[in-house]
């Protein structure tokens, strides 16, 4: 005669009710998407023609 373990029990999490669109995402935020601290006009113009694709002279 064998028997089964007993399933554990554990606490399933709450449902929350609260609107989703109050709080933001986080792709909502500059955050990632390459921003830099602003810094003087001569180093964007030098870091965009670094980085400028060979088909863009």
């Amino acid at each position: 005669m064998s028997t089964a373990p007993k399933p554990s029990r554990e606490p399933k999490p709450a449902l929350v009710f609260d609107d989703p669109l109050d709080q933001p995402a986080s792709d909502d935020t500059d955050r990632g998407w390459g921003e830099r601290p602003s810094g003087d006009s001569a180093a964007d113009l030098r870091r965009f023609l670094d980085e400028k694709p060979p088909h863009h002279l």
